[in-house]
């Protein structure tokens, strides 16, 4: 990217890329395409192993995006027991020497102990000190404050609590997640002491994004207030839309599935099963016309207002006002 002035923090010299902004990994919605697009912006960015079914699958999108550029990329793993495929996409990660794994719904501690031993970074989620402590001192890289601003699995603090809590309490990098869609929104961020930032709502609405125009325009066309919380899709509240579908089934779990969450033995399996249920239903929303209209997303719609391509996405955010 020409003419714009690097922006110069802890992470973009760990990371040695020109702007600290990670395209955050969207189940369903991240592509290589995307991936590609961004680093060659001067920013990171991720994808999910559970985007892709098959281990060849996984692969040849790792080996296309190494093929296209030699800049840091990164690989989204769940990390508890609902996540099958977690030990053979681990592998297959280290194998494959990707630049760093972001951990989510679980212990990082087998990620972080095999990934040092080979130089693979490990970012992990947090959504409280507490936890955030219990990571550092695993070892982990970086930590992800998903705020309770981001879209998918939002946290339940603000970006005003979390970030400057846990750059007072924690010597590892700090990179804030959720409702970033304008320069203003990172420069927020790095103002409470973010090291950088992870986006991914407004990276939807790009060219190089494959989902369904329908969803593409809701992300434009809907306001931040129109965002809610749903039980429906993956046992853990995820946010979404608010479309007409949605107000219909309602964001609230089935009597039947409650009592069962509530069940210690129970809990796990009946997770699992909502979970695979609802990526279903949101795959099918996702990338094809139907009025079962599932679309996660954050607040930070309320800042989006058109279809644009990667590279210009970027552009936007790191013009940022001194």
């Amino acid at each position: 990217m020409q003419n714009i002035s690097k922006i110069e923090t802890p992470f973009t010299k760990m990371m040695g890329i020109d702007y600290p902004i990670i395209m955050a990994p969207m189940f369903l919605v991240s592509n290589t395409k995307m991936i590609i697009e961004a680093l060659k912006s001067g920013i990171t960015a991720a994808f999910p192993a559970l985007n892709y079914r098959t281990d060849e699958d996984f692969r040849n999108a790792i080996t296309k995006i190494k093929t296209a550029t030699d800049k840091p990329f990164g690989v989204n793993l769940i990390v508890n027991k609902s996540n099958v495929k977690y030990k053979s996409q681990l592998d297959t990660c280290i194998d494959m020497k990707v630049d760093f794994i972001i951990t989510s719904l679980g212990s990082p501690e087998e990620t972080i102990n095999r990934c040092k031993k080979r130089g693979i970074k490990v970012f992990c989620d947090v959504v409280d000190l507490k936890y955030a402590k219990k990571v550092e001192a695993l070892g982990a890289d970086a930590l992800i404050a998903v705020t309770s601003e981001a879209g998918g699995h939002s946290g339940k603090l603000s970006s005003k609590e979390l970030i400057p809590m846990l750059r007072k309490a924690c010597k590892i990098p700090v990179i804030g997640a959720g409702g970033v869609a304008r320069s203003a929104d990172l420069k927020k961020m790095l103002d409470l002491g973010a090291d950088a930032v992870s986006a991914g709502t407004v990276f939807i609405a790009s060219d190089e994004c494959e989902v369904s125009e329908g969803y593409k325009q809701a992300i434009v066309d809907y306001g931040g207030k129109d965002v809610v919380l749903t039980e429906n899709l993956s046992g853990t509240p995820l946010t979404v839309i608010n479309t007409p579908y949605v107000q219909k089934v309602g964001t609230k779990a089935g009597g039947l599935t409650k009592i069962l969450l509530k069940n210690k033995k129970l809990k796990k399996w009946v997770k699992m099963f909502v979970a695979v249920k609802g990526m279903k239903s949101i795959e099918k929303a996702a990338f094809s016309a139907t009025y079962k209209t599932f679309w996660v997303a954050g607040p930070g719609i309320e800042y989006i207002h058109s279809i644009r391509p990667v590279k210009e996405i970027i552009r936007s955010l790191v013009l940022v006002k001194k």
